[in-house]
């Protein structure tokens, strides 16, 4: 292989990752608004933070990780004057933070002016972070490279192919073009495996430098991400093997070996030499074991000392938000689709996807290449033609994508953590694996992959990233004209509503209403107002919102020059449970998030109604159909309200149609509760279906029971909009049935919401 190849390839993804840093507009990447926050506290000069969830601080849950990543790159951007850290991360308050959204309000952070060329303060710090970040993903590209010659030394095309198949992940580009200690726990755990293959291949025979360089290697990995703490148990087997296959001088003697073959020994089977080389190989353990202890243990004693969890988890979850179950192996399964997107490239705040035929076609190739891997393992343990060392080797990648992902698992299933990137510390394994496996199919094959990984990375942030933070473009005249509903709605002198174009004007619950607004600024403003949209029934209740900054949340009005006009689109969808048939209307304004003042109209009032909708009721016998399925064994199969406009002391009646899925063992109690703001409780009712005359576990399979609740309010229930619970619990331990959803994956919710209901004055 021309040798020149491997530089070009660490080249171009360098040269890719200057492209995504530079194209991914500030703080726009998973987490790295709170991964900078950590740099920055330590540049200052403050020192790690002390977690505390009630006051979690601008790092968040960051200020639980392990701080090398964040020591390293304060070092190196303490001299930068980082004072505007606030004019620069003007977070969002809309944000639609890792959720797809239809019609955008994607962006974290507001951008401004200071993001642009020449960079100065934070602007400066964070793109040299990122820079520098691209350097560690380079490094992991490279020892890739290496992992795969330790493997099949003799493969230096596939071991190329393996590189590049990590240096053209667009997720991978993407994570290491940003502030994220993964970039150095991904780093370290590509060197790790290496070194670690290498010594499978050939124990080392010294004692000594290499194994000081193994225990830094393990100890950075450990203070840069708990997850590379697998690394340390997976070394230790290493270094047991190596001493297991070495004599004195390093190599069993051929009268060992021959011994063994003729008495047939398994493998397994402890030599001699192994035990006259024990108190040397607890030696060399100790070495490498004190060393990464030494570089790392304080960390985790600390986190002892401060929180009693050596880990210090206990302060993360409560920082970052504890699912309310537990995630099963069905439920995590459940979230795959989330999960392989975000391995593959899922951008922004995992919310910016590719196009769903480009999932499609690098889950293929994955395929295929378990295929390959399979088949080529298969052949190998037939014929015999794979030696002990081999297996060990390709044991060591499978062994540790098994620990990553296994620790994922046992994460995922405590907070909300399904995100393919997590197993990144794996990606150089994954990889020699992938790339081995499509070459055992064809030769050419991992090529081709690769070449459309090249292609689709190449593309992405021109395609993808750059266009979906743009702002929206300036109205011409021609399109001004062209507003298919003009009304020119004058909002205090400062926002003009020129128009509008309503795309749904008849829709059931669970569809979305899709509508276009034109706006024009007036003058320059000194408050940053937010937009409104609200659709309201006959009944005046907000059965669906949408409220974000301007410009899909890529404006902020402060920001805004006198006359800049442009157009926002909103795709609005109505809850499964919204209340119909119902006549509907749509109202638009501005308000002061900070204050909650609206934006007066200059013809009166604070709100201007736009056109009407018609919401239809779904089809089927019941009030309210729905398909709200609760555990697999009870569906909610619609509801109905006597009024849902009430006075402080009244009655509401509430009638739900239930319907076994599946024969119910336990008695189930439902829960139908009127919430109001900080989970307050107005009136309630927890009972056993029809006050106990039917009991769940007497319910046959297809049977429609109707059940009604009397829910009376509290005499002083204040005058506001209030949300109608429910859901069933098990009567003997209180354990709340989960629900499902329509594709069979369980949700972390444990109830649904049903129509809101008003409380008015007497």
């Amino acid at each position: 292989m021309n040798r020149f190849y491997l530089p070009a390839l660490l080249i171009s993804f360098s040269l890719l990752g200057v492209i995504y840093a530079s194209v991914t507009p500030l703080f726009e990447v998973s987490d790295e608004l709170w991964h900078y926050p950590m740099v920055k506290t330590l540049a200052d000069g403050n020192g790690l933070p002390v977690q505390d969830p009630a006051h979690p601080g601008p790092w968040r849950q960051e200020g639980s990780q392990p701080p090398l990543y964040y020591a390293l790159m304060a070092f190196i951007t303490r001299w930068i004057d980082t004072s505007d850290i606030d004019q620069v991360r003007w977070i969002n308050p809309h944000a639609d933070n890792g959720v797809i959204t239809a019609d955008g309000n994607n962006n974290i952070v507001v951008h401004t002016y200071r993001e642009a060329w020449p960079w100065r303060g934070t602007t400066l710090a964070v793109r040299l972070i990122r820079l520098l970040s691209v350097l560690l993903g380079a490094g992991t590209v490279y020892f890739t490279y290496r992992l795969a010659l330790e493997l099949a030394p003799e493969q230096k095309t596939l071991a190329l192919a393996a590189a590049a198949f990590v240096a053209f992940t667009p997720m991978f580009i993407f994570v290491s073009a940003s502030v994220n200690n993964d970039n150095l726990a991904i780093f370290l755990s590509a060197a790790a495996l290496w070194l670690l293959a290498r010594w499978l291949r050939e124990p080392p025979l010294s004692f000594g430098w290499s194994h000081i360089i193994l225990g830094l290697i393990l100890g950075g990995a450990a203070l840069s991400k708990e997850s590379a703490l697998g690394l340390l148990p997976l070394a230790g087997a290493v270094m047991l093997w190596g001493a297991r296959r070495m004599t004195e001088d390093g190599r069993r003697t051929k009268d060992e070996g021959s011994r063994l073959k003729a008495q047939g020994s398994s493998f397994f089977l402890l030599p001699s030499s192994f035990v006259l080389r024990l108190p040397s190989t607890v030696l060399r353990l100790s070495l490498v074991f004190t060393t990464a202890l030494f570089t790392s243990f304080w960390w985790y004693w600390r986190n002892f000392q401060l929180y009693g969890d050596w880990l210090g988890w206990n302060k993360f979850v409560e920082t970052v938000g504890r699912r309310p179950h537990s995630a099963t192996l069905a439920q995590l399964w459940g979230e795959r689709v989330g999960f392989v997107q975000a391995y593959w490239g899922l951008f922004g705040g995992v919310s910016v996807p590719m196009p769903d035929w480009t999932y499609l076609v690098l889950n293929v190739v994955i395929g295929l290449a378990a295929i390959g891997l399979a088949w080529s393992l298969v052949r190998a343990v037939v014929r015999r033609q794979v030696t002990a060392t081999a297996m060990a080797q390709w044991g060591l990648l499978v062994a540790w994508v098994i620990l990553i992902v296994v620790g994922l698992i046992r994460w995922t299933s405590t907070t909300w953590a399904s995100q393919g990137r997590l197993i990144f510390p794996a990606i150089s394994a994954i990889s020699v694996l992938a790339v081995w496996g499509l070459a055992r199919l064809w030769r050419g094959l991992p090529w081709l992959a690769i070449g459309f990984m090249a292609l689709l990375s190449i593309a992405v942030p021109f395609t993808i990233l750059a266009p979906h933070y743009a702002p929206p473009p300036e109205l011409v005249r021609e399109q001004i004209a062209a507003i298919p509903h003009p009304v020119n709605a004058d909002f205090g002198g400062e926002m003009k509503l020129l128009g509008y174009n309503l795309e749904t004007t008849s829709v059931m619950p669970g569809e979305p209403i899709q509508l276009t607004l034109y706006w024009q600024s007036q003058i320059a403003m000194d408050r940053n107002w937010s937009i409104f949209t609200h659709i309201v029934d006959d009944q005046g209740l907000i059965v669906a919102q949408r409220d974000r900054y301007p410009g899909m949340g890529a404006l902020a009005t402060t920001l805004m020059s006198p006359g800049r006009t442009f157009a926002d689109r909103y795709v609005i969808p109505l809850p499964a449970a919204t209340y119909s048939p119902a006549a509907a209307h749509i109202e638009v304004g501005l308000y002061d998030l900070n204050t909650g003042e609206r934006l007066p109209l200059k013809t009166g009032g604070d709100t201007f109604t736009l056109a009407s909708v018609s919401i239809r009721a779904r089809p089927g016998n019941l009030p309210n159909a729905l398909r709200q399925n609760f555990g697999n064994q009870i569906l909610l199969a619609g509801y109905d309200l006597s009024s849902r406009v009430l006075h402080p002391g009244e009655t509401l009646q509430v009638t739900l149609y239930w319907q076994a899925l599946a024969p119910i063992a336990k008695n189930y109690s439902v829960f139908v509760h009127v919430r109001g703001a900080g989970e307050s409780l107005w009136a309630g009712k927890d009972a056993w279906p029809q006050q106990g005359a039917a009991p769940t576990s007497g319910w046959k399979v297809g049977d429609v029971i109707t059940d009604t609740y009397a829910l009376t309010l509290q005499a002083d229930t204040p005058p506001e909009l209030y949300d109608l619970e429910v859901g069933l619990y098990d009567s003997g331990n209180l354990q709340r049935l989960q629900l499902i959803a329509a594709d069979g994956r369980p949700l972390d919710a444990d109830f649904i919401f049903l129509s809101k209901v008003r409380v008015v004055a007497p």
